[in-house]
């Protein structure tokens, strides 16, 4: 699973000194290469295992997953996610409709009356007679209206402000050349440059309460809490941009900008008198400022929020959600998803954002950059910007929440495959479609690298701030160069000024802990505090893999000593009133987004045993009840039924060993009931349940041929809708695919599906060395294919 947040400015003052590097106290008997990953597991990791096969990064067995449903049916060879369009992702909604892009064409607005209206003008404010703010776009009335007050140095950093919309920008990362040449070439200090200010945010402790009504996203998984659903809550930056006028000595003068500003923005932009009779201008963050939202420039009003489905290619949600809010001028806490999807294959999924007074073709010409970078015709005919396609766009009366799906439908291809008969690979899927696949949690929520993130998990548990410090800013081998620069000017060098130059945006843990061991002076003694600075996402992440860690270990125990085929006594199923009720299905998927939600809760919100205040109607989470499992019982239900616990608040344990199991684990950790359940609700765990197995739904497969490895197999939704050729199959092509259709619940991984299918490691590092030493490489553009490829580095939560 993949964070992302950009820091307002990465370049520092030139004549500023390296704040002195304060040595950490876990630096003392600490492995110091990346390598050296042994003593970075958790201890109980050593229980269940033999010799590692790698120490330089993290496979399955590591974290848990070892075992199979079916370890009689015989291995396909095959290669997960060779190509982009060989994992194609489509949500599923609470109706059980599969959401597929359908429409890109500019839609049509519903003509309504133009209502009569009394010309009214008050003093300074009949410049603007309509509101042309409405598309973002910076007009040359603009200039004619502000001439007579701001010099045309001022206008046009207003104008730069303005296009730059009211989310500070996300500043392009020009990589490892761009840095270097800045490091040798600092930035000019320019009138311009000098009008537009920015500054690093000091994101300390209490980031994320920020000021009332601006709230990030806040919610649990069957919509408790507020903003459930929203995005960038906990990421939110402040906006420190200001244009300043010249000296205005003229009462009357600033008095008419004022005005000015206020009636050609439509209260967008605020300004104010600063020192020296100069008018500051700014984004107006304040709510229900001015005229009402959610109107069109004539009073009508229109729905407030508007839906739309979002087709992206090799990109994370968040990351495309802030791709859409720069194009909207529009801030990401404003969207809404049900669920989000990751990076790594082209997925789609509906998304909602507030009107904001827009018509639906001022909305489509804005997302898809127009005029400014396209089109009308290049928008329908061509590839989206950015690999973010936005299509069927209507009103809606409420935004999307957070578990408003019930699943995924997936088309995923396997190449390169190798099997005795066509029979052997309808024996493997059978054996998935009857008994199913061990419900894991998958390698994308561990991570690769040499450094996992349930090791870092371990860490913030056991309050051990200067390790979890320490495991965060280790050097990782196979980074990027930039990366690894910048690790090591900090930890070798003691240059935090250098770090912080050379790392780019997307190491968000790592920078928010150098940002403020910088505000701090370079004093690294405050590890806590630096790792409140890391968006909250991002740090419940490290303390979910380990529940996950825990929870996959004890299920390969459970498999491994009493086989997958029927429940046995001690094991857990929920209570047989919530089946009766036919919930019994859906807890896996509320429970585990109640646990993923609470990593977007702000820091100082109820926890979901608590409730909150400002959800009326809805009602406090609480664990489901469930039994465990006597003699008698175990006759009355399937395999399919048995749960297991994640470690946590007010959850409960398997009987026998296996309930023993987790006691053994958590004290070889040297964590106990109060490292889980401590007064400190931002390291406490809430814990949930989680079905063993899973039985995919809708599955079906095709077994196709195929010589060109960089060839599509299938065609994505956004391809047949700017009319690109399909895919062509090749009858008597020289190597196999298999190419699977399925449907899973939100708290499935399809990669697990697969591993069962294909009894190998699905890493994305084992995934990329046997497409390196596939006999299809020798192919390759053998057909003229685009040769688009997974990115490596790349990690997915599907």
């Amino acid at each position: 699973m993949s964070s992302s947040v950009a820091r307002a400015d990465d370049r520092f003052d030139a004549e500023e000194r390296p704040a002195k590097r304060v040595k950490l106290d876990i630096d003392q008997g600490e492995p110091k290469t990346a390598g050296e990953t042994e003593d970075l597991l958790p201890p109980s990791s050593r229980l269940f295992r033999a010799q590692r096969e790698r120490s330089d990064r993290v496979q399955e067995q590591d974290v848990g997953i070892t075992e199979y449903v079916c370890k009689d049916v015989p291995a396909l060879d095959g290669i997960i996610k060779q190509r982009f369009t060989d994992f194609l992702v489509f949500e599923v909604d609470r109706t059980g409709t599969v959401i597929h892009l359908q429409d890109i064409q500019k839609p049509v607005d519903i003509k309504q009356p133009e209502p009569e209206v009394t010309p009214t003008e008050s003093p300074n404010e009949g410049v603007a007679s309509s509101d042309l703010t409405a598309d973002g776009i910076w007009h040359s009335e603009f200039d004619e209206i502000l001439g007579p007050f701001l010099s045309d140095t001022t206008r046009a950093s207003l104008k730069k402000l303005y296009e730059e919309g009211i989310e500070p920008p996300f500043v392009a990362d020009g990589g490892w050349g761009q840095r270097m040449a800045l490091k040798d070439h600092p930035v000019a200090s320019t009138p311009e440059a000098a009008e537009v200010k920015e500054t690093t945010v000091d994101a300390g402790p209490a980031q994320g309460r920020g000021r009332r009504g601006e709230r990030g996203g806040r919610g649990r998984g069957r919509g408790n809490g507020r903003d459930g659903g929203r995005i960038g809550g906990p990421l939110k930056r402040e906006d420190t941009r200001v244009v300043t006028s010249d000296v205005i000595d003229s009462k009357e003068q600033r008095t008419a900008l004022h005005g000015a500003i206020r009636a050609t923005f439509h209260n967008k932009l605020e300004t104010e008198t600063s020192d020296g009779n100069k008018i500051a201008i700014r984004w107006s963050h304040s709510k229900q400022k001015g005229a009402p939202r959610g109107k069109t420039k004539n009073g009508q009003k229109l729905p407030p929020f508007i839906h739309f489905t979002m087709h992206k290619t090799n990109r994370d949600t968040h990351d495309a959600i802030s791709h859409l809010s720069r194009m909207l001028k529009q801030p990401a806490k404003d969207f809404g998803v049900a669920g989000t999807k990751d990076k790594r294959g082209v997925t789609t999924q509906r998304v909602s954002v507030r009107t904001l007074g827009r018509s639906l073709s001022t909305f489509w010409r804005m997302i898809n950059n127009i005029p400014s970078r396209r089109t009308e015709a290049q928008a329908m005919s061509s590839r989206a910007e950015r690999g973010v396609r936005v299509g069927d766009i209507v009103y809606a009366s409420e935004a999307l929440d957070l578990g408003m799906l019930s699943g995924n439908a997936f088309v995923i291809t396997l190449r390169n495959v190798k099997a005795e008969s066509s029979d052997a690979i309808d024996k493997a899927m059978n054996s998935i479609l009857n008994r199913g696949f061990v419900n894991y949690y998958g390698m994308q929520r561990f991570g690769t690298a040499a450094v996992p993130t349930h090791a870092i998990g371990l860490a913030l548990l056991k309050s051990d701030w200067h390790r979890a410090i320490a495991l965060v800013l280790r050097p990782r081998s196979g980074e990027h160069e930039d990366i690894e620069a910048g690790r090591k000017a900090w930890l070798e060098d003691g240059d935090l000024n250098r770090a912080l130059e050379l790392l780019p945006r997307r190491v968000v843990a790592e920078r928010c802990i150098l940002e403020s061991f910088k505000r701090n002076g370079g004093d690294t003694r405050n590890a806590m505090g630096a790792l409140a600075t890391i968006p909250r996402n991002l740090r419940m992440m490290y303390t979910h893999a380990y529940q996950s860690y825990v929870w996959n270990t004890v299920v390969s125990e459970r498999i491994r000593r009493f086989g997958a085929e029927k429940p046995v006594v001690g094991d857990l199923v929920y209570d047989l009133a919530i089946e009766a009720t036919g919930e019994a299905g859906l807890l896996d998927v509320a429970d585990e987004l109640e646990m993923e939600n609470d990593a977007v809760e702000e820091e100082n919100a109820p926890t979901a045993a608590e409730g909150s205040a400002s959800s009326p109607g809805k009602k406090p989470w609480v664990a489901p009840s469930v039994k465990v499992l006597a003699a008698s019982d175990t006759d009355k239900y399937s395999i399919f039924d048995v749960i297991m616990p994640l470690p946590g608040k007010d959850m409960i344990y398997p009987g026998g060993v296996l309930g023993e199991l987790y006691q053994t684990i958590l004290q070889a950790d040297g964590l106990g009931e109060e490292q889980l359940h401590r007064v400190n609700k931002e390291y406490s765990l809430l814990g949930s349940y989680r079905k063993i197995l899973q039985l995919p739904r809708n599955i079906s497969w095709t077994q196709l041929r195929y010589t060109d490895p960089d060839a599509a197999l299938v065609q994505a939704d956004e391809d047949i809708l700017i009319g690109l050729d399909p895919p062509k199959i090749e009858e008597d092509g020289k190597f196999q695919a298999l190419q699977i259709r399925l449907e899973l619940s939100t708290a499935s991984y399809a990669t697990m599906a697969l591993r069962e299918v294909t009894k190998t490691d699905t890493s994305s590092h084992h995934q990329s060395e046997l497409t390196k030493n596939a006999e299809d490489q020798k192919h390759r553009q053998s057909g003229g294919a685009e040769p688009t490829r997974m990115d490596v580095d790349a990690q997915d939560d599907i």
